[in-house]
């Protein structure tokens, strides 16, 4: 309990700048407030504040400290209020990841509705096609499209989206249009990986009850997905994407699809999230309201 008012304290401490103002918020003698933010630094081994006469300001270890108390209060807040609460908003700040085209095109245009419904929560959005850690880098869920590693965290299955291929007209008109996988032997294909560098996965087909990839040439490869829709808009060769994502750029033309009856594995999307017992009801809310986003825009 010491420990959990020693933060509580260095909180206050934090957001004031000042040992006095935090110690007359507090009702308590400054000597009290200060002996409580040496104990807390002795406790996790370095220093919080740079202090001088005139000023206190947080150290590089401090403010990371800081980061993480204001989610561990907002949690134990949280948990004492859960049945008294219950009828009431969340509040606390949520760290997500999730996919560039993802965030852009479908999450950030609904956030209004979310955060009407709740005021008091704060949201940071790391949109990003890297595979980010997500315990290393404290997030409390990500969005993942694709097949997921067995990495001990816990995956809500939301759906799958459809994968076709395309192309643009202008490529199609150099080229010509594939009517069969033999064909492919004479095109290119606009290469992904994740990492620039390691080995582009090739031209994925459905054969024989399971899905193969065929080598193709390529004079472009690319590691984000706006890149690889980019590439292909610019006529430098076929993707295989995600139907849902380029079914505009279809209606308006400037894609085509080709080779409807060759399929490539539908791309599963999941929330990801620690394997946590008491998951931040704040946490919880915006992954429901986050699961029916995304099923709508998926199974739309």
């Amino acid at each position: 309990m010491d420990r959990f008012y020693s933060m509580q304290i260095f909180v206050r401490v934090a957001e004031l700048n000042s040992f006095t103002k935090a110690a007359e918020s507090l009702g308590l003698p400054k000597a009290s407030v200060s002996t409580y933010v040496q104990q807390l630094e002795s406790q996790v081994g370095t220093r919080l504040f740079h202090r001088t006469t005139r000023n206190v300001q947080l150290t590089n270890d401090g403010l990371a400290f800081y980061e993480r108390c204001k989610d561990l209060l907002m949690d134990v807040e949280e948990t004492e209020g859960m049945f008294r609460d219950e009828g009431l908003g969340v509040k606390g700040r949520i760290r997500v990841d999730m996919p560039v085209a993802l965030s852009r095109n479908v999450v950030i245009p609904r956030l209004p509705e979310f955060l009407k419904e709740n005021p008091q929560v704060e949201l940071e959005i790391s949109s990003t096609d890297r595979r980010v850690d997500l315990i290393q880098e404290g997030f409390d869920c990500v969005v993942r499209v694709g097949n997921l590693a067995d990495s001990g965290l816990i995956a809500r299955p939301i759906g799958e989206m459809k994968v076709i291929n395309c192309a643009s007209p202008q490529y199609l008109k150099k080229y010509g249009t594939p009517k069969k996988l033999e064909d492919l032997s004479g095109h290119l294909l606009v290469h992904y990986t994740l990492t620039l560098g390691g080995r582009p996965f090739g031209f994925e087909y459905f054969e024989d009850g399971k899905y193969k990839t065929m080598k193709m040439k390529g004079t472009i490869t690319v590691n984000s997905t706006e890149a690889y829709q980019s590439a292909c808009l610019s006529g430098l060769g076929i993707i295989q994407a995600p139907e849902v994502g380029l079914r505009d750029l279809i209606k308006k033309q400037k894609l085509q699809e080709i080779l409807p009856k060759i399929i490539s594995e539908p791309m599963p999307v999941s929330i990801v999230y620690p394997n946590r017992r008491n998951l931040p009801r704040r946490v919880k809310v915006f992954m429901d309201w986050l699961d029916d986003v995304i099923k709508d825009y998926i199974n739309h």
